[in-house]
């Protein structure tokens, strides 16, 4: 099974149409991915989408979403919200 990075890789690559390699933990949506503001509200629904389950449901809040400007922070709130690699 693919870990959170490799998902959140897959989920930014093919919402923004860039390259997974430049998909690092330090990419910034906007600055460096290009992303608009209508692009981070498609990523944080493809996140919730791709993260929740029969067991889990992930929700991001404005206030959360607002905080998610980078892929690692993307990751980080995920991790805290109970995703894992298992």
């Amino acid at each position: 099974m693919a870990t959170v990075m490799e998902r959140v890789q897959t989920i930014v690559a093919d919402k923004l149409s860039v390259d997974e390699a430049e998909v690092l933990p330090e990419a910034s949506f906007m600055e460096d991915l290009m992303a608009d503001s209508l692009d981070l509200v498609e990523l944080i629904m493809a996140f919730e989408e791709e993260f929740s389950d029969d067991d889990t449901t992930i929700e991001i809040s404005d206030e959360d979403a607002e905080g998610i400007t980078t892929v690692q922070a993307a990751i980080d709130f995920l991790a805290a919200n109970g995703v894992s690699d298992d």
